[in-house]
């Protein structure tokens, strides 16, 4: 029989709290803080006490590790493979059941939400998306299938703008189009109104941006001298002088008779 050589501090007992298969990697940083206070290091020790503290149907999951160990890291190679397997069973079990939701009356985005509420962490975001996508209808999905550099959530707002839209037209078309014509003129109608919008959210950020340059208005006073001018202007005549020599003095090319101003006798007027 070979000895054994594992320390001797290896050999105490440790209480493992019962296994969480919903939050498997939640439950080995709880063991492991366990094994480092009771002084537990031995790779094949961990190895034991894991395999113990799981019920049968979890070491079904491993058990081609359970009955040949391997040689190097036993414990490392078991929390490594039960971790994936049990995450991967979860999603599954998950995924089956989001595959009978359907969209209903709701709006694309609400159902994503749904759909992300019922997963919750077990089901990852590349699922959601896929699940997500298959449920809406075949005319909303070509169209979305071109935005896959779009995150989930823009995708999302994406569908709800293509769904109103479409929502409105469909009816109509529905009457006097075939249902292949009538896909592709709710694709084209839809990517209409989204440039559109595209466009009108450029036009208002252009808009705010000349407004926030724009320097405050001065509110300067009128000039003094036209003030005057249309003030004067306003004035009767002096008396005897006509109107021109009155606003233009020797200036005036004009003169009106009667006129006493001053430089008539020399100009001969």
């Amino acid at each position: 029989m070979a000895q054994d050589n594992s320390p001797q501090i290896d050999r105490v007992s440790v209480r493992l709290p019962a296994f969480m298969p919903a939050e498997p990697e939640l439950w080995f940083a709880i063991v492991e803080r366990n094994f480092e206070v009771s002084g537990v290091s031995a790779e094949t020790t961990k190895f034991g006490y894991i395999l113990s503290a799981l019920d049968p149907k979890h070491v079904i999951e491993v058990k081609d590790i359970a009955l040949s160990p391997p040689s190097h890291e036993p414990y490392k190679k078991l929390k490594e493979e039960l971790i994936k397997r049990l995450s991967s069973s979860q999603e599954e079990r998950t995924r089956r059941l989001l595959e009978h939701e359907a969209i209903g009356d709701r709006k694309p985005s609400q159902f994503l939400r749904h759909l992300r509420d019922l997963g919750g962490s077990a089901v990852s975001e590349s699922v959601v998306r896929t699940l997500w996508l298959g449920r809406l209808p075949s005319s909303l999905q070509a169209i979305l299938a071109t935005q896959k550099n779009s995150s989930l959530d823009q995708v999302a707002d994406l569908a709800d703008a293509v769904h109103e839209a479409t929502k409105i037209t469909t009816p109509c078309i529905a009457e006097t189009q075939s249902p292949s014509l009538e896909a592709q003129v709710q694709i084209q109608l839809a990517q209409l109104t989204l440039h559109l919008r595209e466009e009108l959210a450029s036009i208002r950020q252009e808009v705010s941006a000349i407004r926030d340059n724009r320097p405050p208005e001065s509110h300067r006073p009128r000039s003094r001298s036209t003030s005057r001018r249309r003030s004067r202007s306003r004035e009767p005549p002096a008396s005897g002088v006509c109107w021109y020599h009155w606003q233009f003095g020797n200036r005036a090319n004009k003169c009106k008779h009667p006129c006493n101003f001053a430089g008539n006798a020399t100009n001969g007027h």
